[in-house]
């Protein structure tokens, strides 16, 4: 499986441009999801969504598109992995669990200035929910005000898949390596111009690449050779037997989605017949 998609669709150079010029911005989720088949969702990172939205972008898109989700800075960049039970269980009393079967990866962006160290690894991992059922049970540990606590009441629990993205070398080391690998913790692939290290380590079976902008962070666009290598690393791992999604972070100017669109068409998928 390859999905491409980008990170967050509610962008003002998008509209007129990549979203047509009048459609109403409720609409922009489905319109994104017309040509992508995933969407990263990022202001999770920054604060504690409603549930109504979370039902709401769940009912914008087809069954079979999915969503990742950015965990709370709180979790990652205030507590920087100590002691994150609390936090963890306002984070999925918040509504994240009533995506449902869209809910995908679950993305743990961490500080640049975080080295890896094991026992903080092990105890970070011991804390995350590996299922939906298990993440429901964290949740009913929450501290939020009755009408910001939503999760589903039924439903078959399915497994849940994290995903860090270091920003600090050290998380390269081979023993830092076999521990993720052993954690079933997958490492995003997290292209930049030069501001931190590109971890491309192999750790399960899930391979979550973010992309940010080669030359100029969140602003520049991938050229059509740079598309073709990484669609052809996303083949590659696709063929390894694991599943890959792919997000372009460079939406500053408005590249984003139409990098997207582009990649898919390197990929030959129904759905990319926007411009380059």
């Amino acid at each position: 499986m390859i999905r491409v998609g980008t990170s967050g669709w509610r962008y003002r150079a998008w509209r007129g441009d990549f979203y047509p010029a009048g459609l109403p911005q409720r609409r922009e989720l489905e319109h994104l999801a017309e040509h992508t088949d995933a969407v990263e969702l990022n202001g999770s990172f920054y604060s504690l969504q409603r549930p109504g939205s979370w039902e709401a972008w769940a009912r914008a898109v087809p069954k079979d598109y999915r969503f990742a989700v950015k965990g709370s800075r709180f979790v990652t960049h205030l507590k920087r992995l100590h002691d994150v039970g609390p936090g963890l269980a306002n984070f999925f009393a918040s509504g994240v669990l009533l995506l449902g079967p869209r809910l995908g990866p679950l993305l743990w962006q961490l500080p640049r200035t975080l080295p890896a160290d094991l026992r903080l690894l092990d105890a970070f991992a011991d804390t995350l929910p590996r299922t939906t059922a298990e993440a429901v049970g964290l949740a009913r540990g929450h501290t939020l005000a009755d009408d910001r606590v939503g999760w589903p009441t039924t439903g078959r629990s399915h497994r849940l898949q994290h995903v860090l993205e270091p920003r600090h070398a050290s998380w390269a080391e081979p023993s830092v390596v076999r521990r993720l690998r052993r954690r079933g913790l997958t490492v995003a692939v997290s292209d930049n111009p030069g501001q931190w290290p590109v971890l491309d380590v192999d750790t399960t079976r899930v391979r979550y690449v973010r992309l940010h902008g080669h030359t100029d962070l969140y602003t520049s666009g991938y050229d059509a050779p740079a598309l073709g290598e990484w669609a052809r690393l996303a083949r590659a791992w696709a063929d390894a037997g694991q599943d890959v999604w792919v997000f372009f972070d460079n939406d500053a100017r408005g590249r984003a989605p139409h990098d997207a669109v582009a990649l898919r068409r390197e990929r030959g998928l129904p759905g990319a017949m926007l411009p380059p």
